[in-house]
């Protein structure tokens, strides 16, 4: 099954029959909404919205971590994440879709970043954080549906909520940074820790601001406006990925933990080992 975790301006998912809402308690608390879970023509989705039903939620308020709980627990296998992002390089513009494959964590810990501690010790491999099968296909679909897609790109992630000043923004470029956006860390190791495939198809809604016209400056209502406008792109090619056939070998998302377990079980509480057999579960 497919989960998908709508970002700003995306709060549903077109074209979902038989529709359930589906309220889940996690053992990290809620997630940011109850899953809708329906069916595209006769494939199973789980939608998200990462920011609440309303929009309610800061990016350091939301609960990541029973966000990607909620989603496995319902038998989901591969994540797609729908971002807001500002560009921090010329070709990368407006209206242009791009999928990160690597990141830079630029938050305050405000956020809990991993599944793992309180007696159980892990330390998964992030040298591929993102799912590269997913992201060949989203390459794929794209390029079919003739949208412009920019693959392989590294995405900074910064606290927020206020958006950024222009020394930060040439600092991401002198990071090599492509992207810049508040949500993606930690979902996307989460997921890992999770052993799920996930990907990120952000829309490009501004130049951040290391341009220097301040017409070319990110401003909420711009950012809102030009997400809108580009949302029937990534709807479709969501669509075509849902129906479209999964590849027959089990992806290496899916081995995550193999390995990565530092703590014997039977050190483990009952609690922890729970924990665990829940991750490892693909």
């Amino acid at each position: 099954m497919i989960g998908i975790i709508g970002g700003t301006g995306l709060y549903s998912m077109e074209g979902l029959t038989q529709l359930e809402e589906k309220k889940i308690q996690t053992p990290f608390g809620q997630p940011s909404a109850p899953l809708v879970l329906g069916k595209y023509e006769s494939e199973k989705v789980a939608f998200l919205p990462r920011h609440g039903i309303h929009h309610e939620l800061l990016p350091s308020e939301i609960n990541y971590l029973a966000n990607i709980w909620a989603l496995k627990s319902v038998g989901v296998e591969r994540v797609l994440s729908v971002s807001a992002v500002g560009s921090l390089t010329e070709e990368i513009r407006p209206g242009d879709l791009a999928v990160p494959s690597q990141y830079l964590d630029f938050t305050k810990g405000k956020r809990v970043h991993t599944f793992f501690g309180d007696g159980l010790v892990a330390h998964i491999s992030t040298a591929e954080p993102t799912c590269l099968s997913l992201s060949r296909k989203i390459k794929s679909i794209a390029e079919s549906l003739d949208v412009q897609v920019h693959i392989g790109k590294t995405y900074a992630c910064v606290e927020g909520p206020r958006l950024g000043n222009k020394a930060e923004s040439h600092f991401f470029r002198k990071s090599e940074c492509h992207l810049v956006g508040m949500t993606n860390v930690p979902e996307v190791y989460l997921a890992r820790e999770a052993g799920l495939c996930y990907c990120t198809i952000s829309v490009v809604t501004d130049y951040d601001c290391w341009l220097e016209d301040p017409a070319q400056h990110a401003s909420t209502e711009q950012i809102i406006s030009r997400y809108k406008l580009n949302l029937q792109k990534v709807q479709k090619i969501l669509k075509q990925i849902i129906t479209s056939p999964q590849e027959s070998q089990t992806c290496q998302c899916r081995q995550a933990l193999e390995g990565a377990v530092l703590t014997p079980e039977s050190c483990l509480s009952v609690e922890k080992k729970s924990l665990l057999k829940f991750l490892k579960n693909a």
